[in-house]
Formats: C-alpha cells, structure tokens, sequence
C-alpha cells in the first residue's frame, strides 16, 4: 500500500471514529474512508443511566487527574501495531496521537495504546476531551461493545469531560483506538478505571 493510501486510510478512519470532517481540509474519498475499520460506535452511545456510580469513579479519578501520578505516552499510529502500554492503575496518562497529514493539512490525530485489566469487570475510559473511541481485543481483532458515555459535569471533575464505559475481561490485551479531527489538539489526559464501588478506595 503506497504512502498516499496510508494517509487516506488513517484520515477515513479519524473521519468515521470522530463522526465529522472539518471544512477547511480536503475531503478525503468515499472509497477509502469506506476501508476503515473504525465505526462510528461511541458517537452512537447512549447515555450512561447510572450517573451516581460514575461521578463517584469521576472524583476518584480526578484526584490522578490532577495530581498524578502522571506518564506521557506517544500512542502507536492507527493501523498498526501497539505496544504502549497504559495499564498501571491509578494513573493519569498524557497520551499524545499521531498526526494524520496529507501534503500541508493535518486532517486530524489518531493512534492505539494497549490496555490489559488486572479483572473482569466494567472499565471506564475518562479522558480530559471529548476523543472519539474503539475498544478492540488485540488478539482476535474483534470489537468491544462500548456500554454507554458519561457526560462529566464540571462540578464534579474540572479536569475530565467524559467517559466510556466497557466490560473488559481480566488478562486480555485489548487496543484502544483515539481519535481527533483539528481543531481538537493531539494530547489528552486518559484515566481508565474499574466502576465498581469497592475499587476507589485508594
């Protein structure tokens, strides 16, 4: 596959994971946006019923959100292979993605980290923006369904602004998928925590 339809490629599946284009890039063409794995699932997402639970997973996660501890990773390009890790728990992870460029423009930011839960049970995905997302089991290519999104209200975290939510099994390598289209930057802050009550303790 020649450079060109690398670039085609990643900018289809930055348009289809982030569910809009931007007027000022070039559009890129139906054929090879329509290549792209990457669904339009977590704009579809339902909202989260739940919401006492996740405000509760929210502040806890905001404390790491604004106090760390803090590691910066650069996510592995969209399409390829992953091998950033972002699995510590109660950890707040800068990610930065990958540019998706064609001559002059940057269409956009897309990139994977890899993800193994300690458990088997419900994750949620806070990021500090809203980031287009794919929950992907590493080994067999197959899609989590996503359960729900979680609007954050700011006064409940300041730093966060919404969530994912995925049943995750423990020990399995799953890719995340992010995605941005410009204006939005290319680095976020991501948290990925257990839902659960008894898990936010520390």
């Amino acid at each position: 596959m020649s450079k060109l339809s690398h670039v085609l490629l990643a900018a289809g599946a930055v348009f289809m994971l982030a569910g809009c284009g931007t007027e000022e890039a070039p559009a890129v063409p139906e054929s090879q946006a329509s290549e792209a794995p990457i669904t339009q699932q977590s704009e579809l997402l339902a909202a989260c019923q739940d919401t006492e639970e996740l405000a509760e997973v929210a502040e806890h996660s905001c404390t790491h959100a604004e106090y760390g501890p803090f590691e910066s990773v650069t996510a592995a390009p969209y399409g390829g292979p992953s091998f950033v890790d972002v699995s510590v728990e109660h950890t707040a992870y800068n990610v930065t993605l990958p540019a998706i460029s064609f001559h002059k423009w940057t269409l956009g930011y897309a990139g994977s980290v890899i993800f193994t839960p300690e458990e088997s049970t419900e994750y949620a995905f806070l990021t500090s923006g809203y980031r287009a997302i794919r929950v992907v089991n590493a080994a067999t290519n197959e899609e989590v369904g996503l359960e729900c999104r979680y609007n954050i209200p700011q006064e409940v975290c300041g730093s966060l602004r919404t969530a994912v939510t995925a049943d995750l099994e423990g020990g399995v390598d799953y890719r995340v998928d992010f995605a941005a289209i410009v204006p939005q930057p290319a680095t976020f802050l991501l948290v990925i925590e257990e839902t659960a009550h008894d898990h936010h303790e520390e």
